[in-house]
């Protein structure tokens, strides 16, 4: 049985739990632009986290602020290229800026649901990854395309699952416009959180859920509970996260 399981949350979105999140997540995938955030939600997210201890992770995704990164979008590899490099290299250079280290990238939305499926726009996106910077892990769906491609770039994977999603019977995410997509009972998220943890090294949350921060307490307290704590992942680089060592728990009450 596993004994500890990275938590994860998207942020810096524009929503009022990111604070509250932060003191219980280990990592933290922060919008850069492509859906939601600008320079100063990257920098005060960045700030935020390494207050925390938690691991940053780049959260990019289409180009698509008006539908939150949620449609997927027909783009020609070069297009979304520039994009993707432009919002890479806005929350880098406030990591610089900020002196920490961004420590993977996670796309977002349709972007990411894309790339799960399409091994093609999968290889695109490690490749351009690896091309930036070859030490970011790649953050995606276990056992999805996007995995694959990322092993196959030299990437470290982190296979995620999702506490707060459904999911469809060949394992990937239900459709949100699906009634039942979305998970609001806590109780129900930390049942799913406990069988994946099991099965992937880091769990999902959506901080633009009002229920997420009573569903990150559920899971928390429930993982504890269960003899399972709350710690990053390994990065590749060994470093420190803020004050704090690679296992240290985050893990407060």
């Amino acid at each position: 049985m596993k004994t500890h399981i990275d938590l994860n949350a998207d942020l810096g979105e524009g929503y009022p739990l990111d604070a509250d999140l932060m003191a219980i997540i280990s990592s933290a995938n922060i919008a850069c632009g492509g859906h939601a955030g600008n320079v100063d939600s990257i920098r005060a997210t960045v700030r935020l986290a390494h207050q925390h201890g938690v691991r940053i992770g780049a959260h990019p995704s289409y180009p698509d602020r008006e539908g939150f990164g949620r449609k997927s979008m027909a783009m020609t590899p070069s297009q979304l290229v520039f994009s993707l490099t432009a919002q890479l290299w806005a929350i880098k250079a406030v990591s610089i800026e900020e002196c920490v280290s961004i420590s993977y990238v996670k796309p977002h939305g349709a972007l990411y649901n894309d790339a799960v499926r399409d091994p093609e726009l999968a290889q695109q996106i490690a490749n351009l990854i690896r091309e930036i910077d070859p030490d970011l892990a790649l953050m995606g769906l276990a056992g999805s395309e996007l995995i694959k491609a990322g092993r196959e770039a030299g990437l470290q994977v982190i296979e995620e699952g999702f506490a707060d999603r459904a999911y469809l019977p060949d394992g990937t995410l239900m459709p949100r416009e699906q009634e039942g997509a979305v998970l609001h009972d806590a109780n129900a998220v930390l049942v799913q959180a406990l069988e994946l943890s099991q099965h992937v090294d880091s769990l999902c949350l959506h901080g633009d859920n009002p229920a997420a921060l009573a569903q990150a307490i559920a899971i928390r307290d429930g993982l504890r509970s269960a003899g399972i704590r709350i710690c990053a992942f390994s990065d590749p680089r060994d470093e420190l996260v803020g004050d704090l060592p690679l296992d240290a728990m985050i893990d407060d009450d």
